[in-house]
């Protein structure tokens, strides 16, 4: 008899469990078709909880009608909600469930939002928020995916000498800008570009004892106009904006970036969130190919500059052998806070990627004599057009903006043509873990492998130019 009770309560054990899912689902559904859309997950909550367990309870009431089921005192009067005890025995079995717990919208105490990146609840508001701005979600978001149209540089069919041409030519619809061939104001001296100069107050470039200015360079007050700034060194992207509260020159050029102490613990570190991003000659035989290449090559200049770098080359777009970009930042994060723990001492965090462009272009303009694929600085700001995400926030925003801009302006006076312009879009892309962060975009999957080695010379002299303060 004892035998026979046993199986009995399991089977009837099983079939609570059995009908409460299916009611969940059936409940899940009808809310579903109701709505139009996805159902709101707490309006289901409540409804499958309360379905659910008004099934559970019938169930056991039926089986046990000895027993009494005291809904009004089986909870503590600070715990009373509107829900019965067939639903709160549902609501123990369900949430068993990972997904159902995180997924949850009561407020725990014990809830860490500063975990948010990593975690399911994460997960979750990123889903939603994707549904609102479907066009982020593309191959993890942060390629630009454009025909050319942001600064993408020469296109391959010129010649060497057509190059070299554009070079020289190049910012001739920029108005007040100086050059070799003109001024920025009737007031302003021509400069000599074949002599070393030493930084003008008035300008917005560093001084360099070794590389002489052969490109265009700024006044603070043409940089103070924000019009003029958002026109020649942003691009926006739709998910987003960049208004003047936001981007203002003058706070961008008056952070100091300089590196403090020596070298002998590590100051820059150097990743990979899409280590799989490949370039057009990639193959057996030259397997390097990737941008786990270029970080290698670049951490071997900036070695030999004097700084302590590490390079991380895990893997992060890859799980299970399958790539997964989409997920790649959230890897990632644990990644690199991880090694930021164990070496609180590095400033600098750079993001090596390559773009993402339609298969017809190949950018590459000459740099130094030599055909180089163009860079592009990626920032993150955090902000849909709506308004702030709340949960991906960003204390050093404006620093990691000003760090990138001051390496754009370096980079057209002494290097032009390396640089794209820098790219806007809505996201944070793990630029929040230090002030000197930034991601770095080298060509894109139709450029060689040398032709992005090539960008790596002079974005490791801008980098340094920013980094020493000159």
């Amino acid at each position: 008899m004892k035998k026979s009770n046993d199986i009995l309560n399991r089977i009837i054990k099983n079939l609570m469990i059995t009908v409460s899912l299916i009611l969940a689902v059936f409940l899940g559904i009808r809310e579903a078709s109701q709505a139009g859309k996805k159902a709101d997950f707490s309006k289901a909550e409540v409804l499958v909880k309360e379905g659910a367990g008004f099934g559970v309870s019938y169930i056991w009431r039926h089986q046990y009608p000895a027993v009494v089921w005291d809904e009004d005192n089986s909870k503590s009067s600070s715990e009373k909600k509107d829900e019965s005890m067939g639903s709160a025995l549902f609501h123990f079995f369900v949430s068993r469930s990972p997904l159902y717990r995180y997924s949850s919208d009561s407020k725990k105490g014990d809830i860490d939002y500063e975990e948010a990146d990593p975690s399911y609840r994460g997960y979750i508001e990123s889903g939603k928020f994707y549904e609102e701005h479907g066009f982020l979600l593309y191959d993890g978001g942060e390629e630009s995916g454009e025909d050319g149209s942001v600064n993408a540089g020469s296109p391959s069919t010129k010649s060497g000498e057509e190059n070299a041409k554009t070079e020289e030519n190049t910012e001739t619809d920029q108005g007040n800008v100086t050059s070799d061939k003109e001024t920025a104001g009737s007031n302003e001296p021509l400069k000599d570009h074949n002599k070393t100069v030493n930084k003008d107050d008035s300008l917005t470039c560093a001084s360099s004892s070794i590389w002489p200015i052969v490109g265009t360079t700024y006044l603070k007050d043409q940089l103070a106009d924000y019009d003029f700034m958002m026109k020649h060194f942003y691009s926006v992207h739709s998910s987003t904006t960049a208004g003047r509260d936001l981007m203002k020159a003058n706070e961008f050029l008056s952070e100091d970036f300089t590196l403090k102490g020596g070298n002998d613990k590590p100051q820059i570190l150097i990743y990979h969130t899409h280590s799989q991003e490949e370039y057009a000659d990639h193959g057996p035989n030259k397997p390097d190919a990737t941008v786990v290449g270029l970080g290698n090559y670049l951490t071997k200049l900036l070695t030999e500059k004097g700084y302590n770098v590490i390079h991380d080359t895990t893997v992060y777009d890859l799980q299970n052998g399958k790539l997964d970009r989409n997920k790649a930042y959230t890897y990632a994060l644990d990644g690199i806070t991880g090694i930021l723990q164990k070496n609180p001492s590095i400033d600098v965090v750079l993001d090596v990627h390559r773009d993402g462009v339609d298969e017809s272009l190949h950018m590459v303009n000459q740099v130094n004599g030599k055909p180089t694929a163009p860079i592009m600085f990626f920032n993150g700001v955090s902000q849909t057009p709506e308004g702030p995400i709340e949960y991906l926030a960003n204390p050093f925003r404006e620093k990691n903006l000003a760090f990138s801009f001051q390496m754009q302006l370096d980079a057209a006076a002494y290097f032009p043509n390396l640089t794209r312009k820098v790219y806007i879009k809505g996201l944070r892309y793990n630029q929040h873990l230090r002030a000197r962060s930034a991601l770095i975009e080298v060509g894109a999957q139709t450029n060689t492998y040398q032709e992005a080695l090539n960008a790596m010379d002079p974005l490791a002299e801008v980098l340094d130019m920013v980094l020493q303060g000159n």
